[in-house]
């Protein structure tokens, strides 16, 4: 055996390995980038933008899985998954405030524990949503999103894997029923605030005739 020309394969191999890694960092950068914006995009209702902004970052989704088809050491790392769920978030954010069915994980093209942890991040912005909608007085969207995030942790709570495979998702559950909590009882709130006002209203209408 040559152990020089082992070292030299081996040397080659390490590099294409690096440069793909490289590479994908940098995509699963972008396609970060490309996702906040989108779903800030959404929240402001501008949809055609937050669609090409979501063509960008699945594009880069995309070309990283077919980059690293071959690379399973690179591909399961952090920051690819973290892009994807990013990736995740955004699609199933513009879904809920369009108020159109949630695309399951084939339609995104994201691998099924990180849908489940995209789901949870896009409940957070549901409850972000409806904050917008309740200072505009819009409470059918509220009651909307709340039914949504219920559903999304009902149905959460039904997996239980270990986070090695479940890719943490226990510990965004929990954060599921905190908001969820936190948002019904802020939406029950303001609601008897509204009737308060409005039986105030009225009393003081008959008293001034």
């Amino acid at each position: 055996m040559d152990l020089n020309q082992s070292i030299d394969n081996v040397r080659e191999i390490l590099n294409e390995t690096f440069v793909l890694r490289e590479q994908a960092l940098k995509l699963s950068r972008e396609t970060i980038r490309f996702c906040a914006n989108s779903i800030r995009a959404s929240h402001r209702r501008e949809f055609d933008k937050a669609r090409e902004l979501l063509e960008e970052a699945k594009s880069r989704v995309f070309e990283v899985k077919e980059m690293l088809k071959d690379k399973p050491e690179i591909y399961f790392t952090g920051y690819v998954l973290d892009a994807q769920k990013e990736y995740g978030e955004a699609v199933l954010t513009n879904a809920i405030i369009r108020n159109v069915p949630l695309p399951n994980h084939t339609e995104i093209g994201i691998e099924p524990a990180v849908y489940l942890n995209s789901l949870a991040e896009a409940a957070g912005e549901s409850r972000r949503y409806a904050l917008d909608e309740m200072r505009n007085n819009n409470f059918d969207n509220v009651q909307r999103c709340l039914y949504v995030m219920d559903d999304i942790y009902c149905m959460l709570i039904t997996v239980d894997f270990p986070d090695a495979i479940s890719l943490g998702l226990k510990r965004h559950t929990d954060m599921v029923r905190n908001i969820l909590e936190k948002t019904r009882s802020e939406i029950t709130i303001i609601k008897h605030q509204n009737e308060l006002k409005s039986s105030i209203d009225k009393l003081i209408e008959i008293q001034n005739k």
